[in-house]
């Protein structure tokens, strides 16, 4: 890995058993300081374990009925939690696990797991958010409708820095539009915040297909200032691209492929927001909005 490389392709942040592991306190590029994610599979015969440190994370299953997590906060008594899980990631949310730092945790049971992670100051009670109660909203409209599970937000989830969402986009619909940056605190208008996506995909659900395919999307990233930043990229399952600063967006899924990502986002501001400044080019799509309907297409649940 070189330095100042902001896209991965799948395989490439593999560590131990981890398919996906990027450690905010052991970037693979600079500057990188405030966000984590792991990617793993557990079976019969394989655990997942994460160490006690100075890491919060959400834990919930990308693919997979069921997973258990045996945990132990700061010293305290092991305890267990069960989370279900989803045929895939274009199944509707799953229970999700929120540990604070300085928690040991063993993950067990047939299932891709993810787990959100940042590096924090403050220990936030441990959470379980069932799927039932998952906030599912839409963003834009028309081709710009996408689909997010808003389990990981400031208002959803009493966390220290990190924030947190899933977005599916449907086939040859466009995300992160317009596009936006948060890479400066101005209080009330924009935060100071990295980002990681994690992608999936998968050929649409209304599909029937009996050929090979290559499920796919991209991905747009580039500087606001005169930092270096330039990402554009056709993305695949397992990839991972980051957003140290900069503007972001949109991203696209392919014609016939539907496209998921898990966001993970947290930074140095003094309060923990989402505050996002759209780029003075694009900022009139959203008025385009007004006039269009939201994608029939969704939701995409259970």
């Amino acid at each position: 890995m070189t330095s100042n490389q902001w896209f991965f392709r799948k395989g490439e942040l593999a560590r131990g058993q981890w398919s996906v592991h990027l450690d905010a306190n052991n970037p693979p590029s600079q500057p990188w300081a405030y966000t984590g994610l792991r990617v793993g599979e557990v079976s019969a015969s394989t655990q997942l374990d994460l160490p006690s440190d100075n890491n919060e994370r959400v834990i919930f299953v990308l693919q997979g009925e069921e997973i258990t997590v045996e945990y132990t906060c700061a010293g305290e008594q092991k305890k267990l939690e069960t989370l279900r899980g989803r045929k895939s990631v274009f199944d509707g949310p799953t229970d999700v696990l929120y540990l604070p730092l300085n928690t040991e945790a063993r993950v067990t049971g047939k299932a891709r797991v993810a787990v959100g992670e940042c590096p924090a100051q403050n220990a936030k009670p441990v959470s379980v958010m069932r799927k039932e109660d998952v906030p599912v909203v839409f963003r834009g409209a028309g081709s710009e409708t996408r689909q997010v599970h808003n389990f990981g937000m400031p208002e959803t989830l009493d966390a220290d820095r990190m924030i947190v969402c899933e977005v599916i986009v449907p086939a040859g619909n466009w995300s992160g539009a317009p596009s936006h940056k948060h890479d400066q605190y101005i209080a009330g208008k924009e935060s100071n915040l990295e980002e990681i996506y994690y992608f999936e995909s998968a050929v649409t659900r209304s599909a029937t297909v009996t050929t090979d395919s290559n499920p796919f999307g991209y991905f747009r990233g580039y500087s606001a200032d005169d930092r270096e930043y330039d990402v554009a990229e056709e993305v695949h399952a397992g990839d991972v691209a980051l957003v140290p600063f900069g503007w972001h967006g949109p991203v696209a899924a392919g014609p016939g492929y539907d496209l998921y990502f898990f966001n993970v986002m947290a930074g140095p501001d003094p309060d923990r927001a989402w505050n996002a400044t759209d780029h003075p080019d694009h900022a009139w799509i959203r008025q385009a909005w007004q006039s269009q309907q939201t994608d029939p297409r969704l939701p995409y649940g259970n």
